[in-house]
């Protein structure tokens, strides 16, 4: 009879989470909007340190009101991450500009501050600079905010931060999120708090969280008639989520300790094996751990990062390449590329383990006793 399955990063729930739920259901306040979406979008404003805060249906959805704000028009350009998931740069192309991919730093695997120095000044020289910086938070690392700040402020160019997989981490002490004009976070599934599905817009520009609101209810005009001056979306989250995120949100401190012991877990275990290293931490920051990813470097392992994810799936454990990167991907061909090839190296040799903050210490063992006996 084979194991129960170990998932790459499954839901984990606090316990408090139905007791909320059957409060919702009590007060009937079961539509879109509620109490617990006000108290929701409060306390996430408060944990980032930012003025606003307005919870929509995704991370990705929370990225594109970002964008919409900007007044993107067809040939425009945004900066955005090469390293990152497709979600990214898909709200670029939504609003009909174009993105621009840029390669990351061995340092921290975020976009490298020097490379966009690079194009931006190349930018300006031919009088055309991009309409914003969307700029990733990888894997749960804070990107060097300060660096690419100074960068984007010198040509005025705003960063809207996808910080999708870095909640809970940190920046010179200051929580992920609070730096840039906006930021994004996704409470997806698999995520380091959940809500099932569900996004947050974060910024210090209250009429950018105002607008990002209206926009997604529908851009309904005040009133009682149905009158819409603007084209809106359904974006808005739910009470009912809302609810399920403020119990989530509670124990984020302790899912980003977990997640951080996993990580000293499979590097105390791993790390001293021939070719196998680990997502470096940059010294400005605490990275929430969301995943760890280890590399394989097949010369010296005697196996590559597909043989390791192959003999955990027989063993009915859920591993997980990085992303293909963006400028790689069939759907952004053209697009502009600047850069080597660390993104490429990443991807040819990196796995991403399990790292659900449920797993025990046997689970651990077990993953990384079978990835031990890969090893060549």
């Amino acid at each position: 009879m084979s194991r129960a399955r170990i998932y790459l990063s499954p839901p984990h729930m606090s316990g408090s989470e139905e007791d909320r739920i059957a409060q919702v259901f009590a007060s009937n306040w079961v539509a879109p909007v509620g109490p617990d979406l006000a108290r929701f979008e409060e306390d996430f404003a408060k944990k980032i340190g930012v003025e606003a805060a307005a919870a929509v249906s995704s991370g990705t959805a929370a990225l594109h009101l970002a964008l919409r704000r900007l007044e993107l028009e067809p040939e425009d350009e945004v900066i955005c991450s090469t390293f990152t998931f497709c979600a990214s740069a898909n709200p670029i192309v939504y609003e009909r500009a174009r993105p621009v991919f840029i390669d990351s730093d061995w340092d921290t695997w975020n976009m490298d501050p020097n490379l966009l120095a690079e194009e931006l000044k190349e930018a300006d020289r031919r009088g055309k600079l991009p309409k914003a910086v969307l700029l990733v938070d990888i894997l749960g690392q804070s990107a060097d905010m300060d660096a690419i700040l100074e960068i984007t402020d010198r040509y005025g160019v705003p960063i809207i931060e996808d910080a999708a997989e870095a909640l809970g981490s940190t920046y010179k002490e200051k929580q992920v999120g609070s730096s840039a004009w906006c930021s994004a976070f996704s409470f997806n599934g698999n995520k380091i708090i959940t809500t099932s599905g569900g996004g947050m817009l974060c910024s210090n520009d209250r009429k950018l969280i105002e607008k990002a609101k209206h926009w997604a209810t529908q851009a309904k005009d005040p009133g009682h008639l149905y009158q819409h001056s603007e084209i809106g979306y359904n974006y808005r989250l739910s009470n009912v989520l809302a609810a399920v995120g403020i119990a989530q949100l509670e124990v984020l401190d302790l899912r980003v300790k977990t997640r951080r012991r996993n990580f000293d877990f499979y590097f105390d275990r791993l790390a001293e094996l021939p070719g196998v290293s680990f997502m470096p931490e940059a010294d400005y920051g605490l990275a929430n751990r969301w995943l760890t990813v280890a590399r394989f470097d097949p010369a010296e392992f005697g196996a590559n990062c597909e043989n390791v994810r192959e003999a955990l799936e027989e063993e009915n454990i859920e591993s997980r390449r990085v992303w293909v990167p963006l400028h790689r991907q069939p759907s952004f061909q053209g697009c502009r590329y600047r850069g080597g090839t660390v993104a490429d190296e990443i991807f040819a040799d990196a796995l991403c383990l399990p790292s659900g903050t449920a797993l025990t210490e046997t689970d651990l063992d077990r993953i990384c006793t079978l990835i031990e006996a890969v090893a060549g």
